[in-house]
């Protein structure tokens, strides 16, 4: 299934006919990780966010490498920003827990994402909107916090059961729901000075009336911004027959522990090309008809979009059936504030992305065959063409014993159960440095192995000797690669 975020938008306009507003439409995400270079840079999070954006985006990022990203999983070519917010689980009756899909997850490999909005609104003195400065960051919501306020903060993250009649909630819907919608909207005041402040946070304000997402900026942050608003959409119909312990108790919680939702956030890294943003912020207007095109131009693909991915990191389950949320979240229910603990075990990060990570089999030895990346893939005319099998029980070893029967140069898996050979490769189908691609489908025969996904072939090339080595796997250490200081390497890589 192909999720087109254009949903969310044109629900969004729907429900606010009169803003002024130009999209981010993020198809999919680079991973679901326990990483956030904002809050806990260089070391593994306390817990699991979905992030999207710019392939720049690491354990320690900063405006230059987002800049260098060789792909985004967003649309708009002149943003290498990075977004994210906390992974969303459903806590079981037996305690268990169950990763809950984003709208457009699916078999074939394909991430759904997120959509984010940029609103135009400058206060009631129409004053002139900033462009984020070069190294900007900010986050918006508060993880700890297990009640409701009614502060502008407080107004600003909300929760949607879609297709149900009714205003928006401040937490989590106690409503079967089919889909839920998880949003946060960020601060657009600015104190002109700070990139970054301590807690993220200071160097920035909600306005000081009118509302939460549009007012006269307070004295002490003058400089008006766009409004992020961010929207999640989460696939939770395939949970409405597990509910339990009546109709005052939801059962999702969030990756931190929250089970209420008032904990929900949101982080942001500029990585925006600073004069196409303030452009569109001058021109993006209300009655302005194709703005996006006009100031953006040719927008990156769908397909373009998926194929952005980056490997694990960190060696540990994130999606699946959990005996506990990643890292020390305990489930919290409120009204305190949830506490940190102390004296947790992190994982270490691994300098090299491992060939399960990076999801290919190392046959070089056995097989003579190398793993060269994730390709692309034409039912109409297929990239490997020379000879074809399918098989309930493939693997990757079983694909390559039948392409080398025929002679071929080339093999290459798709669809968890489909296996091509062929002679040759053409440029346009093959792997693209920097990107992982779309192979995510486990092989029909192992489920410990990948096979391509759809429309996404993982290809495999003879080779023989000290030549025979795993071409992504070279490219792959230098995505991730952790850019840490030496203190870090020393006390983190150890």
């Amino acid at each position: 299934m192909k999720f087109n975020i254009s949903l969310p938008f044109l629900l969004f306009t729907l429900l606010n006919p009169t803003s002024a507003t130009f999209v981010v439409q993020c198809y999919s995400r680079l991973f679901d990780q326990r990483a956030d270079p904002i809050i806990s840079p260089g070391v593994a999070a306390d817990h699991v966010h979905a992030i999207s954006g710019a392939n720049g985006f690491n354990f320690t990022t900063d405006y230059a490498k987002l800049r260098a990203s060789s792909c985004s999983t967003c649309n708009i070519k002149q943003d290498m920003s990075v977004y994210w917010t906390p992974k969303l689980y459903f806590k079981a009756q037996n305690g268990s827990f169950i990763d809950v899909p984003i709208i457009g997850d699916n078999a074939g490999g394909n991430l759904g994402g997120m959509a984010i909005y940029y609103l135009t609104r400058g206060g009631p003195d129409n004053d002139k909107l900033r462009a984020f400065p070069p190294g900007f960051r900010m986050v918006a919501g508060d993880a700890s916090k297990r009640v409701e306020t009614d502060d502008f903060a407080g107004r600003a993250v909300t929760h949607k059961c879609v297709g149900v009649d009714g205003p928006d909630s401040k937490g989590l819907p106690r409503t079967k729901c089919d889909t839920i919608r998880a949003q946060v909207t960020f601060p657009s005041c600015w104190d002109g000075k700070n990139l970054d402040s301590a807690n993220h946070k200071s160097h920035v304000a909600y306005p000081r009336d009118g509302n939460y997402d549009g007012g006269r900026c307070p004295s002490s942050h003058p400089i008006h911004l766009a409004t992020l608003f961010y929207e999640v959409y989460y696939d939770t119909k395939a949970f409405k027959g597990m509910w339990y312990g009546g109709d005052k108790q939801q059962p999702f919680v969030f990756a931190n522990g929250d089970a209420t939702g008032y904990g929900f956030h949101g982080d942001f890294a500029n990585g925006w090309e600073a004069n196409s943003l303030q452009k569109a912020l001058d021109r993006c207007k209300d009655g302005v008809a194709n703005c996006e095109k006009e100031v953006f131009g040719e927008f990156r693909s769908q397909g373009e979009a998926q194929s952005c991915k980056l490997p694990s990191m960190i060696d540990e389950q994130v999606t699946g059936v959990l005996s506990a949320l990643p890292g020390c979240n305990s489930v919290t229910y409120g009204p305190a504030p949830a506490q940190s603990k102390a004296n947790c075990a992190a994982p270490k990060l691994s300098l090299k992305a491992s060939p399960k990570s990076l999801g290919y089999v190392d046959v070089t030895k056995s097989k003579g065959y190398r793993y060269i990346g994730c390709g692309t893939d034409n039912a109409g005319k297929r990239t490997l063409s020379q000879a074809q099998t399918s098989s309930s029980s493939m693997m990757v070893e079983k694909c390559i014993d039948f392409c080398k029967s025929k002679g071929a140069q080339y093999a290459g898996l798709e669809y968890a159960g489909e296996c091509y050979c062929g002679a040759s490769l053409a440029a346009d189908r093959a792997p693209v440095q920097g990107r992982l691609g779309n192979c995510l489908m486990k092989c029909s025969g192992n489920n410990q192995q990948v096979c391509g996904g759809a429309a996404a072939i993982s290809l495999y090339q003879a080779c023989k000797g000290a030549t025979c080595s795993n071409l992504a796997r070279r490219e792959s250490q230098r995505l991730a690669v952790l850019e840490l200081s030496n203190a870090d390497r020393g006390s983190e890589l150890r």
